[in-house]
Order: C-alpha cells, then sequence, then structure tokens
C-alpha cells in the first residue's frame, strides 16, 4: 500500500491541523491505519489509530484534542489536530497494520511523513 500523508504546516499554539493520508494500492478498511509521530530525539510513538471496522483509539495525550477518521470512498484517513501544543510538533506518518491485524506490533506500510511544528 502506498500512503501519502498530507496537511503539516507550522503553526501557533492552540491553533489546529487537518491532516490527511490517502492510500493506494489497497483499501483502508482491509488494515487497521494508524498516525504515528516522531520527534527530534525521541522514539516514534502512536497518535491514534482507526480499525478496520472503524474502531478508534488514542493516545493519551491525544484525546479530548485529536480524532482520526476515514473516508472510504476517499480511500483517505484523516487526523484532526485541534489545541496544539509545541509538544506536539514532530513528523507525522501514517502506517498500515498487516493485513487482517488490529494492531502495529509490526507495520506493513509508512507513508513518507509531514511535519507539524507548533510554535509558542
Amino acid at each position: 500500500v502506498e500512503l501519502v500523508e498530507s496537511g503539516g504546516g507550522l503553526v501557533e499554539t492552540g491553533e489546529s491541523l487537518r491532516l490527511s493520508c490517502a492510500a493506494s494500492g489497497g483499501t483502508v478498511t482491509t488494515y487497521a491505519m494508524g498516525w504515528f509521530r516522531q520527534a527530534p530525539g525521541k522514539q516514534r510513538e502512536l497518535v491514534a489509530a482507526i480499525t478496520s471496522d472503524g474502531t478508534t483509539a488514542y493516545n493519551h495525550f491525544a484525546k479530548g484534542r485529536f480524532t482520526v477518521s476515514r473516508d472510504v470512498a476517499k480511500n483517505t484517513v484523516y487526523l484532526q489536530m485541534n489545541n496544539l501544543k509545541p509538544e506536539d510538533t514532530a513528523v507525522y506518518y501514517c502506517g498500515t497494520s498487516l493485513p487482517g491485524r488490529s494492531t502495529f506490533d509490526r507495520v506493513g506500510d509508512w507513508g513518507q511523513g509531514t511535519q507539524v511544528t507548533v510554535s509558542s
């Protein structure tokens, strides 16, 4: 599956961004789709995920601020990020689970990432 992220940018504290992850070569309902982020000097971490049946899950720092969703017709997954903070600054990636799985112990495919920078 090829994944292409977009929507990153430079925003101020408290502002919002919506990231998109367009998939080709596979459908977003076949896999669990995850949004991950990696800040400089830190490990990549899971931000939010949506399973093949549409169930969503969030890391603690994303709950109440971020929303993951998908548009099956567009084969695209989104991450709406509200009330952004400087600590949200990172490269954001989307990734797939392995087919038929709902966890990310192994990631099948990665996008190239999109930079999100939040100024204080």
